[in-house]
């Protein structure tokens, strides 16, 4: 008899990704356990390289001889069978690697990090004090069926109170997580609870802090070093009950007992994984709420045609307050009599004059910068460098314009249209619109946030506070007033999902306004407007859902990118279609050229074909990498470290971008 490890190596070669049986050697018979790091030889590779051990087995003597295993890297069992499973799963649905996920979520080992947590006393049990579970009944109760429905782990779709709390620096939304997470802590499970940010996540700590004791809370994201997120993850892996709050990889946080996984503004692009296999963070935990059977909750201020989608089918169930909340909305600058193309009208510049008698206003605007956009001044068209054909912009009045590409200054630009030497500011940046706005109110404080001026958090002094969308303070009580301009020029980016994504950028940002404060959105009309003016955002939704459904657009249907060499795209698409002979003959888009010798394609399919054009994607995946493979090896080059694969395969893309 022999002892066996089925490992699964960490490789970013795709035909790596499968179970690999080595022996194991009397030396480590007693060391080798399911869950832990070994290293193992690679005869393609001819090195070794790092596994995890999948499953530990004792056979008959296998019929050829198996490699050994070399050597154990930590005795601590990094890799529970329930992350395997969900990186499994989560892999196979977007056609790629199960190792990818994993290197996602399990940090590399810290020995020192790791002897001192081994070293150290495990954590305690958490105790939720009565009053703060009283507290987070009394949030929850105003979702009538919400408590009941975390318990029996439902999924649903919660519109989050537009409104800041009254008297911290943090959201209510942020108090409504962390009250699910309390009730779920208190009945002896852990939530996790994944936001898009930082500032997000800052604002559901603090409201943590006063209700749960700190050792009952984790955080977990990527600014932390290496040695306090190997403690972190080593922390989740105790069987002890906790709250995890953190970014998109949280979603896979190998918590004790999950009960509730909870996101939060699902439509924010930065809970999408830029990383292979790139699983949007919503997919992944409708995976695992499905092997868990935990609750899941959507939250947000406004809704995905996603999520939204789900609700339709019944996968998902709505839920909302007793009593529904709205902010006060005007729509600014389309009354009659109002000046077309006047950036602040007169109704939203009294509203602003008058709020800054006692509190800080907020202007929300596009872009950040002086002058973001230059134009000839003679016959618009758009100023470009003459070196890199990038955009011009200018850092502030009277500044020579600049490249935003190559940086180059261009003091003696000339239009490559007319010849005019003329420049004009197409568009006003956040600091343009400070310096404006500080003219047209004397006196007072302006306060620029955005990428290159971050500010989280105010005190509610009045102030102009200029700041892009996402940067926008919070203030304890809320904004005396918020003035969203720039609605049009946002509305008017050629994407599919813009007006959603206004739509979730305004409700943000008048959930910032304190209770019965204006919310001046300005020179905008359509449906758009009117969801937000009637805080029906999930009505928009469905009516974006219908528009979508003639046109097969996502969320509709899925959508997945196929980009590479003619050839390698060719045979890919010729896959789908015998392996998947039900797809529609609109099903291909393209393929076009995307750059010097690759081209990209669209694959569109219905969800029932999800699985099918996975695996057929995935099988040709790994055919072109073998392909690749013994192409270097008839050139003579060396195998070491593998060929890369030349087919690129992205499932569920958000647009249809060829």
């Amino acid at each position: 008899m022999v002892t066996v490890a089925r490992v699964l190596v960490d490789s970013p070669l795709p035909q790596l990704d499968r179970p690999f049986d080595y022996a194991v050697p009397a030396p480590l018979q007693d060391d080798v356990v399911q869950g832990i790091r070994v290293k193992v030889p690679l005869r393609t590779a001819g090195r070794l390289v790092e596994a995890y051990v999948l499953e530990v087995v004792t056979t008959a003597t296998p019929e050829r001889p198996l490699s050994e295993v070399d050597s154990v890297v930590s005795p601590v069992v990094v890799l529970p069978d329930a992350l395997f499973a969900l990186a499994r799963r989560v892999a196979d649905r977007a056609a790629g690697s199960a190792v990818d996920i994993l290197r996602l979520v399990i940090p590399k080992r810290m020995v020192r990090a790791e002897k001192t947590w081994l070293a150290a006393d495990p954590p305690p049990a958490p105790d939720v004090a009565p009053e703060h579970l009283v507290w987070a009944h009394g949030i929850l109760d105003a979702y009538p069926g919400l408590r009941e429905a975390l318990s029996a782990g439902e999924r649903l779709a919660l519109d989050a109170p537009p409104s800041p709390s009254p008297d911290r620096p943090w959201g209510r939304w942020a108090e409504v997580l962390a009250a699910m997470a309390v009730e779920r802590l208190a009945a002896g499970r852990s939530a996790v609870l994944v936001v898009p940010d930082h500032r997000d996540q800052s604002q559901v700590l603090a409201a943590l802090a006063e209700r749960v004791p700190d050792a009952a809370v984790v955080r977990d994201d990527a600014r932390r070093s290496g040695p306090e997120r190997y403690a972190t993850y080593l922390r989740l892996l105790h069987p002890v009950p906790c709250i995890v709050v953190g970014n998109r990889s949280t979603v896979y946080a190998p918590a004790h007992d999950v009960g509730l996984v909870a996101l939060w503004d699902d439509g924010d692009p930065l809970l999408a994984e830029p990383l292979s296999p790139g699983v949007h963070a919503r997919d992944a935990a409708l995976v695992r709420q499905e092997d868990e059977a935990s609750a899941l909750v959507f939250a947000g201020h406004s809704r995905t045609t996603d999520v939204e989608r789900l609700v339709h089918l019944g996968w998902v169930r709505a839920i909302g307050t007793a009593r529904r909340e709205s902010p006060r909305v005007v729509l600014s600058g389309t009354q009659e009599g109002a000046v077309r193309g006047q950036r602040v009208p007169s109704a939203a510049f009294a509203a602003a004059r008058e709020a800054l008698t006692h509190g800080p206003v907020l202007v929300q605007v596009s872009r950040p910068g002086y002058a973001p956009v230059l134009v000839c001044a003679d016959c618009r068209t758009p100023a470009r460098c003459p070196h890199c054909a990038g955009p011009l912009h200018a850092r502030h009045a009277g500044a020579a314009p600049e490249c935003g590409w190559c940086g180059r200054s261009h003091p003696h630009w000339k239009c490559a249209n007319c010849s005019s030497e003329r420049l004009r500011m197409a568009s006003s940046g956040s600091e343009r619109t400070a310096d404006e706005l500080g003219r047209a109110f004397p006196n007072t404080r302006v306060i620029v946030s955005d990428g290159a001026h971050p500010v989280a958090e105010l005190d509610n002094r009045p102030a102009l506070v200029i700041a892009t969308r996402g940067a926008e303070p919070i203030v304890p009580g809320g904004y005396s007033a918020v003035l969203l301009l720039d609605g049009d020029k946002m509305l008017l980016a050629e994407q599919l999902r813009i007006g959603e994504a206004c739509l979730r950028w305004w409700s943000n940002a008048a959930a910032l306004a304190a209770p019965g404060a204006p919310v001046h959105l300005v020179g905008v009309t359509g449906p758009v407007s009117r969801a937000l003016a009637t805080w029906t955002q999930p009505a928009y939704a469905r009516a974006e859902l219908a528009d979508r459904t003639p046109l097969h657009m996502p969320p509709v249907v899925r959508v997945a990118t196929v980009e590479g060499t003619t050839a390698a795209v060719t045979a890919a698409l010729a896959r789908v279609r015998a392996e998947v002979p039900a797809l529609a003959s609109t099903a291909v888009l393209g393929p076009v050229p995307v750059a010097e010798g690759a081209v990209r394609a669209l694959v569109r399919f219905e969800y029932a074909h999800g699985r099918a054009v996975a695996e057929a994607l995935r099988a040709e995946v790994i055919a072109d990498a073998l392909r690749g493979r013994r192409a270097a090896r008839g050139a003579g080059r060396p195998p070491r470290g593998g060929t890369p694969t030349t087919l690129r395969v992205r499932l569920d893309v958000p647009e249809l971008d060829l």
